[in-house]
Protein backbone atom coordinates (compact mmCIF):
# COMPACT_ATOMS: atom_id res chain seq x y z
CA UNK A 1 0.00 0.00 0.00
CA UNK A 2 1.28 3.46 -0.87
CA UNK A 3 0.54 7.07 0.60
CA UNK A 4 -2.35 8.52 -1.29
CA UNK A 5 -1.54 11.91 -3.31
CA UNK A 6 -1.42 14.65 -0.85
CA UNK A 7 -2.66 12.35 2.22
CA UNK A 8 -2.08 11.17 5.37
CA UNK A 9 -4.13 8.03 5.58
CA UNK A 10 -3.74 4.69 3.80
CA UNK A 11 -5.97 4.36 1.16
CA UNK A 12 -8.21 0.96 2.73
CA UNK A 13 -9.07 3.52 5.12
CA UNK A 14 -11.08 6.04 3.52
CA UNK A 15 -14.51 6.06 4.54
CA UNK A 16 -17.92 5.59 1.88
CA UNK A 17 -21.13 5.14 3.94
CA UNK A 18 -19.52 4.90 7.32
CA UNK A 19 -17.33 1.92 6.16
CA UNK A 20 -13.85 1.83 5.47
CA UNK A 21 -12.43 -0.15 2.07
CA UNK A 22 -10.85 -2.52 4.61
CA UNK A 23 -13.56 -3.66 6.02
CA UNK A 24 -15.60 -3.70 2.60
CA UNK A 25 -12.94 -6.14 1.54
CA UNK A 26 -13.41 -8.39 4.53
CA UNK A 27 -16.94 -7.75 3.98
CA UNK A 28 -17.08 -8.96 0.20
CA UNK A 29 -14.64 -12.10 0.89
CA UNK A 30 -16.47 -13.28 3.26
CA UNK A 31 -19.54 -13.26 1.40
CA UNK A 32 -18.01 -15.62 -1.05
CA UNK A 33 -16.60 -18.02 1.24
CA UNK A 34 -13.00 -16.48 1.45
CA UNK A 35 -12.02 -16.38 5.51
CA UNK A 36 -7.90 -16.81 5.19
CA UNK A 37 -7.01 -13.05 4.24
CA UNK A 38 -3.86 -11.99 4.33
CA UNK A 39 -3.03 -8.25 4.45
CA UNK A 40 0.48 -6.47 2.93
CA UNK A 41 1.03 -3.01 4.41
CA UNK A 42 3.76 -0.25 4.23
CA UNK A 43 2.46 3.33 4.62
CA UNK A 44 1.18 3.84 8.24
CA UNK A 45 0.47 0.56 8.85
CA UNK A 46 -0.04 1.20 12.37
CA UNK A 47 -3.56 2.45 11.22
CA UNK A 48 -4.41 -0.44 9.37
CA UNK A 49 -3.82 -2.67 12.09
CA UNK A 50 -5.86 0.09 14.86
CA UNK A 51 -8.82 -0.49 12.43
CA UNK A 52 -8.27 -4.59 12.00
CA UNK A 53 -8.11 -4.35 16.20
CA UNK A 54 -11.60 -2.10 15.80
CA UNK A 55 -13.35 -4.51 13.73
CA UNK A 56 -11.89 -7.80 15.47
CA UNK A 57 -12.58 -9.28 12.36
CA UNK A 58 -12.48 -13.63 12.75
CA UNK A 59 -10.96 -15.30 11.65
CA UNK A 60 -8.21 -12.40 12.24
CA UNK A 61 -6.44 -11.16 8.79
CA UNK A 62 -2.78 -12.07 8.97
CA UNK A 63 -0.24 -9.13 8.51
CA UNK A 64 2.55 -8.89 7.06
CA UNK A 65 5.24 -5.66 6.06
CA UNK A 66 7.14 -4.51 4.07
CA UNK A 67 9.42 -1.73 5.32
CA UNK A 68 10.16 -0.63 1.94
CA UNK A 69 7.22 0.21 0.58
CA UNK A 70 8.27 3.59 -0.87
CA UNK A 71 9.63 1.46 -3.81
CA UNK A 72 7.83 -0.88 -6.06
CA UNK A 73 4.45 -2.55 -5.29
CA UNK A 74 6.22 -5.47 -6.26
CA UNK A 75 7.92 -5.88 -2.92
CA UNK A 76 4.94 -5.42 -1.11
CA UNK A 77 3.61 -8.77 -2.94
CA UNK A 78 6.88 -10.57 -1.86
CA UNK A 79 6.15 -9.91 1.49
CA UNK A 80 3.23 -12.27 1.45
CA UNK A 81 4.98 -14.70 -0.58
CA UNK A 82 4.73 -17.63 2.23
CA UNK A 83 1.09 -17.07 1.72
CA UNK A 84 0.93 -17.08 -2.12
CA UNK A 85 2.77 -20.67 -2.23
CA UNK A 86 0.54 -22.90 0.67
CA UNK A 87 -1.29 -24.16 -2.29
CA UNK A 88 -5.25 -23.22 -3.63
CA UNK A 89 -6.23 -20.46 -4.92
CA UNK A 90 -5.08 -16.95 -4.53
CA UNK A 91 -6.31 -13.78 -4.97
CA UNK A 92 -4.26 -10.86 -5.47
CA UNK A 93 -6.44 -7.84 -4.90
CA UNK A 94 -5.32 -3.86 -4.50
CA UNK A 95 -6.94 -2.69 -1.66
CA UNK A 96 -7.90 1.20 -2.92
CA UNK A 97 -10.92 -0.07 -4.54
CA UNK A 98 -14.57 0.74 -4.08
CA UNK A 99 -16.66 -1.96 -5.93
CA UNK A 100 -19.52 -3.83 -6.03
CA UNK A 101 -20.30 -7.33 -4.89
CA UNK A 102 -21.09 -8.32 -8.53
CA UNK A 103 -16.81 -7.57 -9.24
CA UNK A 104 -15.75 -10.02 -6.44
CA UNK A 105 -18.67 -12.86 -8.00
CA UNK A 106 -17.00 -12.72 -11.38
CA UNK A 107 -13.25 -13.32 -9.58
CA UNK A 108 -14.28 -16.09 -7.50
CA UNK A 109 -16.93 -17.76 -9.86
CA UNK A 110 -16.65 -21.73 -10.48
CA UNK A 111 -15.49 -24.80 -8.86
CA UNK A 112 -12.41 -25.11 -11.39
CA UNK A 113 -8.85 -24.02 -10.72
CA UNK A 114 -8.46 -21.02 -12.86
CA UNK A 115 -5.89 -18.03 -13.37
CA UNK A 116 -8.20 -15.16 -13.91
CA UNK A 117 -8.08 -11.33 -14.76
CA UNK A 118 -10.99 -8.82 -14.55
CA UNK A 119 -11.40 -6.24 -17.53
CA UNK A 120 -14.02 -3.14 -17.93
CA UNK A 121 -13.89 -2.07 -21.31
CA UNK A 122 -15.78 1.52 -20.93
CA UNK A 123 -12.45 3.21 -19.48
CA UNK A 124 -10.94 7.18 -19.73
CA UNK A 125 -8.22 6.96 -22.44
CA UNK A 126 -4.89 8.70 -20.88
CA UNK A 127 -1.55 7.15 -19.39
CA UNK A 128 -2.72 6.03 -15.91
CA UNK A 129 -5.13 2.83 -16.31
CA UNK A 130 -3.16 -0.27 -16.62
CA UNK A 131 -4.72 -1.66 -19.47
CA UNK A 132 -5.29 -5.18 -20.64
CA UNK A 133 -5.66 -6.28 -24.38
CA UNK A 134 -6.87 -9.50 -25.25
CA UNK A 135 -6.35 -11.47 -28.65
CA UNK A 136 -8.52 -14.23 -29.17
CA UNK A 137 -9.69 -14.50 -26.05
CA UNK A 138 -6.28 -14.61 -24.21
CA UNK A 139 -4.85 -12.06 -22.36
CA UNK A 140 -1.40 -10.50 -24.29
CA UNK A 141 -0.67 -7.50 -22.63
CA UNK A 142 -0.81 -5.64 -19.20
CA UNK A 143 0.29 -2.14 -19.12
CA UNK A 144 -0.25 1.49 -18.71
CA UNK A 145 1.44 2.36 -22.39
CA UNK A 146 0.51 -0.37 -24.65
CA UNK A 147 2.78 -0.42 -27.79
CA UNK A 148 1.22 0.70 -31.14
CA UNK A 149 2.28 -2.08 -32.73
CA UNK A 150 0.45 -4.55 -30.77
CA UNK A 151 -2.57 -6.63 -32.33
CA UNK A 152 -5.06 -7.36 -30.08
CA UNK A 153 -9.48 -7.82 -30.38
CA UNK A 154 -10.41 -6.44 -27.36
CA UNK A 155 -8.65 -3.65 -24.65
CA UNK A 156 -10.21 -2.44 -21.82
CA UNK A 157 -8.72 -1.32 -17.92
CA UNK A 158 -7.70 -3.83 -15.54
CA UNK A 159 -9.80 -3.64 -11.95
CA UNK A 160 -6.43 -4.69 -9.86
CA UNK A 161 -7.90 -8.04 -8.86
CA UNK A 162 -6.18 -11.30 -10.01
CA UNK A 163 -7.03 -14.91 -9.14
CA UNK A 164 -4.32 -17.75 -9.66
CA UNK A 165 -4.53 -21.59 -9.42
CA UNK A 166 -2.19 -23.15 -7.44
CA UNK A 167 0.39 -23.49 -10.32
CA UNK A 168 -0.40 -20.13 -11.30
CA UNK A 169 0.44 -18.89 -7.42
CA UNK A 170 3.84 -20.69 -7.29
CA UNK A 171 4.82 -19.24 -10.59
CA UNK A 172 3.52 -15.91 -9.94
CA UNK A 173 5.48 -15.93 -6.69
CA UNK A 174 8.59 -17.13 -8.05
CA UNK A 175 8.66 -14.10 -10.63
CA UNK A 176 8.14 -11.86 -8.37
CA UNK A 177 11.19 -13.19 -5.88
CA UNK A 178 13.33 -13.31 -9.48
CA UNK A 179 12.30 -9.01 -9.50
CA UNK A 180 13.28 -8.64 -5.96
CA UNK A 181 16.26 -10.81 -6.21
CA UNK A 182 17.45 -8.95 -9.15
CA UNK A 183 17.24 -5.61 -7.62
CA UNK A 184 14.04 -4.76 -9.37
CA UNK A 185 12.12 -4.22 -6.32
CA UNK A 186 11.10 -0.64 -7.29
CA UNK A 187 8.83 -1.58 -10.36
CA UNK A 188 4.84 -2.37 -10.11
CA UNK A 189 3.70 -5.79 -9.54
CA UNK A 190 1.99 -5.40 -12.75
CA UNK A 191 5.23 -5.75 -14.07
CA UNK A 192 5.43 -9.05 -12.69
CA UNK A 193 1.59 -10.44 -13.96
CA UNK A 194 2.84 -9.20 -17.39
CA UNK A 195 5.15 -11.93 -17.20
CA UNK A 196 3.64 -14.39 -16.14
CA UNK A 197 0.66 -13.40 -18.48
CA UNK A 198 3.69 -13.28 -21.79
CA UNK A 199 5.79 -16.06 -21.17
CA UNK A 200 2.51 -18.42 -21.00
CA UNK A 201 3.44 -21.71 -19.24
CA UNK A 202 0.11 -20.73 -16.82
CA UNK A 203 -3.25 -19.91 -19.03
CA UNK A 204 -5.38 -17.34 -18.16
CA UNK A 205 -8.52 -15.98 -18.93
CA UNK A 206 -9.98 -12.96 -18.65
CA UNK A 207 -13.73 -11.96 -17.27
CA UNK A 208 -15.96 -8.67 -18.61
CA UNK A 209 -17.00 -7.03 -16.30
CA UNK A 210 -18.21 -3.47 -18.23
CA UNK A 211 -21.01 -2.00 -16.33
CA UNK A 212 -20.37 -3.16 -13.01
CA UNK A 213 -19.95 -0.46 -10.74
CA UNK A 214 -16.20 0.19 -9.26
CA UNK A 215 -13.08 3.01 -9.07
CA UNK A 216 -9.73 3.18 -8.44
CA UNK A 217 -8.98 5.65 -5.51
CA UNK A 218 -5.79 7.58 -6.83
CA UNK A 219 -6.77 11.09 -6.56
CA UNK A 220 -9.15 13.36 -4.36
CA UNK A 221 -11.48 13.70 -7.52
CA UNK A 222 -11.84 10.23 -7.42
CA UNK A 223 -12.97 10.11 -3.89
CA UNK A 224 -15.61 12.76 -4.96
CA UNK A 225 -16.68 10.40 -7.91
CA UNK A 226 -17.09 6.84 -5.07
CA UNK A 227 -19.21 9.13 -3.35
CA UNK A 228 -21.47 10.66 -6.06
CA UNK A 229 -21.49 7.87 -8.72
CA UNK A 230 -20.66 4.71 -7.08
CA UNK A 231 -21.56 4.42 -3.75
CA UNK A 232 -25.30 5.15 -4.47
CA UNK A 233 -25.41 1.96 -7.07
CA UNK A 234 -23.79 -0.69 -4.50
CA UNK A 235 -26.84 -1.47 -2.22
Amino acid sequence: MQQPQGGELPKCLLEFGGCSLLERHLQLLRGVGVHEVVVALGFRSELVQGELERLAWQPRPQVVLNSGFELGSVLTVHTAADAMTRGGDVLLMDADVLYHRDIMAALVAGARPVNRLLIDRSFEPGDEPVKICVRGGVPVELRKKVAAELQYDTIGESVGFFRFDEAGARRFAAIVADYVNSGRDNLPHEEAIRDFLREGTQPAEVVDVTGMPWIEIDFPADVERAERDILPRLS
